[in-house]
């Protein structure tokens, strides 16, 4: 819900309830005064006819036609026979009992045997009661008049509240609309431009002032975060050529060397470590360059990639080129997501060339690729050894297992890019003890769909 919209409802809510309130206490006071002159018209009657029985009725009959009061006079008889002295614009609907006249001779009372009335009874001797009743209607309908009339003005004012509150705080608002505006186009990555006027109260310049102070230092950091970008990737291009050139010059004199008839054992053997050697340092600068692109250029992640037929294909190439293996898949079909394609076959052909290096030959594996809850969640396990410790985030250069050697443990880099693709996907990967005993790399990225 708006600003605006919150900050309407809560003046009209506010005004309203005010007035409904004023009100309510008035229509209160005025029925509890109200009420008071029925029952000081009945106590004046009554009082009247006190201290003489035998004056006792001609005593209240005059007071009440001396004062216009509109009441109702019965003579309730010590036979139980009721006689009707004066009868009031509101007659009385039942007959009174000997009841209903002890039960109001203390004071001013309403009984349910009387409903409407307000009672009260005076003794006249000889086992006689003079009861007086005026009726409380007109006092109801006038209350319920007021009601209605308490309701409407309520309204009224609570709308001319609105109708004021908008007309002061129109110009604070249209800036906050403004401003929210433009925070909300900066948010969704639209390009930064000035920041709007905001005018109006302290409150909506100084809130001005600090979006003008925060866009200055945002768009000298994309700025700068462009600039180390590019800097970053011209090293990138360099060091890709530099460091490929020599590795390139080295590996054709090696071949060359090595083709040559006449060389011993020993040169030989030279010549293969040679060439081993060769292939791991254009491997390792293969997967340096590959981390520095992923954490330094993460924007070029973004391409429509069906993971389900990526997957698919590697693992058939993976069971073709082990046919002593049991590998099992369990693939969801048309998952697509949003990342390279180069990195993300990368990742799963790291991981199926980690068990390739870590497992025997013989060992099962499982790769399932399925939807949960708006991810695409690939896990491939296998039945080697597994990892001495499980859930923990792969570090550059630090292998699982120390116990690894050199030649069978690859340079720690493999299990750490797979993690860097992942999460430049906006994804998570963790290990954990497969069902087969051995590792279980877990991976989820988000689905397009789910993005979208």
């Amino acid at each position: 819900m708006r600003l605006t919209t919150r900050l309407t409802l809560l003046i009209t809510s506010v005004t309203l309830l005010v007035a409904l309130s004023v009100g309510w206490f008035a229509i209160a006071m005025s029925s509890r005064a109200q009420y008071s002159s029925l029952d000081d018209a009945i106590n004046a009657v009554v009082d009247s006819g006190r201290g003489n029985h035998l004056t006792a009725l001609t005593n209240a009959l005059y007071s009440m036609q001396q004062n216009g009061y509109d009441l109702n006079l019965d003579v309730v008889f010590a036979s139980g026979a009721v006689s009707q002295i004066n009868t009031a614009s509101v007659p009385l609907t039942r007959r009174p009992s000997k009841a209903d006249v002890r039960n109001s001779l203390a004071a001013v009372t309403s009984l349910a045997d009387l409903p409407g009335f307000e009672v009260r009874s005076l003794n006249v001797g000889g086992g006689d009661y003079l009861l007086v009743a005026g009726s409380t209607s007109s006092i109801r309908r006038q209350n319920q008049h007021l009601a209605l009339g308490v309701g409407a003005a309520a309204i009224a004012i609570a709308l001319i509240g609105l109708v004021l509150a908008r007309l002061v705080m129109r110009r604070d608002l249209r800036s906050m609309n403004r401003l929210i505006s433009y925070a909300g186009q900066l948010a969704s990555g639209a390009p930064i431009t000035p920041v709007p006027s905001g005018e109006g109260s302290r409150d909506i310049q100084e809130l001005h002032a600090a979006l003008i102070v925060m866009v200055e230092a945002l768009s000298a950091r994309i700025e700068l975060e462009a600039k180390n970008a590019q800097t970053m990737q011209e090293f990138i291009d360099d060091a890709s050529h530099e460091l490929r050139t020599p590795l390139t010059v080295i590996k054709g004199y090696n071949d060359l060397l090595s083709s040559q008839d006449g060389a011993t054992e020993s040169q030989r053997r030279a010549f293969e470590r040679t060439r081993r050697e060769i292939a791991r340092m254009e491997t390792l600068v293969r997967d340096l360059l590959l981390i520095a692109e992923l954490r330094e250029a993460p924007a070029r992640a973004d391409e429509i990639v069906n993971l389900s037929s990526l997957v698919g294909a590697r693992v058939d190439d993976f069971a073709t080129d082990n046919p002593q293996r049991l590998v099992r898949v369990n693939l969801d079909e048309g998952l697509r997501v949003r990342g390279n394609e180069d990195y993300l076959y990368r990742l799963v052909n790291n991981a199926l060339t980690n068990i390739v290096r870590h497992t025997n030959a013989d060992d099962e594996v499982i790769v399932s690729l399925r939807r949960s809850a708006g991810d695409a969640e690939l896990i491939i396990e296998d039945a080697g050894p597994g990892l001495p410790v499980y859930g923990e985030r792969p570090q550059r250069f630090r292998r699982f297992d120390d116990s690894r050697s050199r030649e069978t443990g690859g340079s720690g880099l493999g299990m750490s890019i797979m993690a860097d693709v992942v999460e430049s996907m906006g994804g998570t990967l963790v290990t954990r003890r497969s069902t087969l005993g051995g590792l279980a790399v877990v991976m989820r990225v988000p689905l397009v769909n789910a993005l979208s």
